[in-house]
């Protein structure tokens, strides 16, 4: 008895001993901008009164492991190929190390935080406070201000720096907000209409619905597309899907867009006569909106061609709320929403999840802080590890848009990858136009990340496109970035039916849904053969699968005041490896 309590004894001084010899005031600085992101001004502090949910996320004790094992069953000549993690085998990787744990949680008491009524994911790497700007500031060593985005007015709280004890350095990856100031409302969506592209007559409508063959697309998909245009084009006419009762398509919303039903059985009428009454179902993640009042383009876009390319598989709209008009209340009086983690939370939170994902958003690379631009990353290589392909649209900036000047007080002119698509573990979609033959088009967004090395699923590509560049742009991009796009679609003259009026739509924004639906169908027919779905798809693509693409050899992306690079024979940073040929690729996969 007497030994028992000697070693609880030394138990509780240990444990004192260690929580003193805590250094909670030797702080080391996490992230900073130089100076306030461009399209940015400040407005004033920060109401210290104000409440709003600060996101802490933890060091994940395996996700190396994750990565290495996503590699593995993504290898077509693996052993484990396409055999997919069950969502407890992922959440043993993102578990954080009990030191972590214990280290956060004696840091928040040390700030008295009340962690009883914490929202933690499955996995305990991600830990939801309810804080208010006051506590913030005192545990990020930090001064939160309000700024407005002027081109859309946004109001958002952000920091333009934050600090952590060096304690925890090694215990959290990124908090969040702070400062990343790509809110929903700075966020690019890849699309935009095209009012001197006159909507296709009833004639060619007519023509173009005729079931035909890639040696005889309708003329009139040169400058319209319909989905007719993209089945025949991309050989995926005759598959009739199978496995519709486990196989789903997601498309991921933001912006307050909308996807409208009503638009969506005008758009079935004339262009999928097949589906009409048909649908798709709307999730409202983080007080996402449904306004069927309000018909998005770029929401009617995305869901008008994953429908019309995979009918009848099942397709979910996410609708994650967070941008304006943002409505104020008692305890968040400015915008704290984080677009990126607040859906992939959401999503990775759920039982079941679509083998295929389309998401037509992104930012500049660089305006993403790299400790988040990480954790979103690490979270789509998730996805790709529980089975689901994940498509990014490239931009519509070519090589990058604007001055392309950097923003870490060098100004330097580089070109600017795009974010998530600059990620190595989705796969990035580029734009084409015409036909017989496609050709890239002019704002297809490519390039290579300043962020993330060369994945070595594309080091052989990327180098022979490298290698015949030679020294061209020394200088203006990364060489040893993760390349990107992997493939493109067609992308300018869209017909999408808005507010029940047809009109011409383009962007990389039309292309991403193009091919996410292509790849869905072959999802489908995998698990119709009692197969996986397909996963992260690029070790396969730039492998066994890569005959299974229509090689672009001919255009190019400029942008920063520069020509841009142009496509050629092979993998390029302007439409990839090309575009899809389903019947190829069924063969392949």
């Amino acid at each position: 008895m007497l030994w028992t309590s000697f070693l609880l004894l030394g138990a509780v001084q240990l444990a004192a001993s260690k929580a003193i010899s805590r250094r909670w005031d030797d702080v080391a600085e996490k992230h900073s901008w130089v100076e306030v992101p461009k399209g940015w001004q400040f407005k004033q502090a920060a109401d210290p009164n104000v409440f709003f949910n600060l996101k802490l996320g933890l060091k994940q004790h395996g996700m190396d492991d994750l990565i290495a094992n996503l590699m593995e069953i993504s290898d077509p000549f693996h052993s484990r190929y396409a055999q997919h993690l069950t969502k407890e085998e992922v959440d043993n990787f993102l578990a954080p190390h009990p030191d972590s744990l214990e280290a956060v949680e004696e840091w928040l008491a040390f700030h008295g935080i009340d962690t009883s009524e914490a929202q933690r994911t499955s996995a305990g790497n991600w830990i939801t406070l309810r804080v208010s700007v006051e506590q913030a500031e005192r545990m990020l060593n930090t001064k939160y201000n309000v700024y407005e985005h002027g081109p859309s007015g946004e109001e958002v709280i952000r920091t333009l720096s934050y600090s952590l004890p060096q304690e925890l350095h090694s215990h959290i990856d990124v908090v969040a907000p702070t400062t990343y100031f790509g809110t929903l409302r700075s966020m690019r969506k890849t699309s935009f209409l095209q009012p001197d592209v006159k909507p296709i007559t009833d004639e060619e409508l007519a023509a173009s619905l005729v079931p035909g063959s890639n040696a005889a697309v309708p003329s009139s998909c040169s400058t319209t597309i319909t989905p007719t245009c993209l089945r025949d084009l991309y050989n995926s006419s005759a598959y009739v899907p199978q496995a519709t009762a486990t196989n789903k398509l997601g498309v991921a919303g933001y912006l307050q867009e909308f996807a409208n039903l009503a638009d969506l059985q005008t758009f079935f009428s004339r262009f999928r006569t097949d589906a009409v009454g048909s649908s798709f179902s709307i999730v409202q993640v983080n007080g996402g909106g449904n306004n069927q009042n309000s018909p998005g383009v770029e929401a009617n876009l995305d869901i008008q061609y994953t429908t019309g390319i995979s009918f009848p598989t099942p397709n979910i709209y996410y609708s994650t709320g967070g941008s304006p008009p943002f409505t104020p209340d008692s305890f968040t009086t400015s915008n704290t929403n984080e677009p990126y983690l607040d859906f992939l939370t959401f999503l990775l939170a759920q039982k079941t999840i679509p083998q295929t994902l389309t998401t037509s958003y992104g930012d500049d690379e660089q305006t993403v802080p790299l400790d988040y631009a990480t954790s979103v990353c690490n979270m789509l290589a998730t996805l790709g590890s529980l089975g689901t392909t994940v498509f990014y649209s490239s931009g519509d900036e070519g090589v990058g848009g604007g001055d392309c000047k950097t923003n870490d007080g060098t100004n330097k002119v580089q070109f600017q990858p795009a974010f998530p698509a600059s990620c190595p573990f989705v796969t990035a979609v580029g734009a084409t136009t015409r036909i017989n033959p496609e050709v890239a088009i002019s704002f297809s967004g490519g390039g290579f990340s300043r962020y993330f090395a060369t994945p070595s699923y594309q080091t052989t590509a990327v180098n022979t496109f490298l290698n015949g560049l030679g020294t061209k742009f020394s200088g203006l991009f990364n060489k040893t970035g993760r390349a990107y796009p992997d493939v493109s679609a067609q992308g300018q003259g869209f017909q999408v039916v808005i507010g029940g009026r047809v009109q011409s739509v383009a962007g990389t924004s039309a292309s991403s849904p193009t091919v996410a639906g292509i790849f869905s169908l072959l999802n489908d027919f995998r698990i119709s053969q009692g197969k996986t779905s397909l996963g992260f798809i690029n070790p396969l693509i730039y492998s066994t699968a890569s005959s299974g693409f229509n090689d672009i050899t001919s255009g190019s992306n400029p942008g920063c005041g520069q020509s841009g690079f142009t496509a050629g024979k092979g993998w390029d940073p302007v439409t990839g490896l090309g575009t899809p040929d389903f019947l190829k690729l069924q063969k392949l996969v």
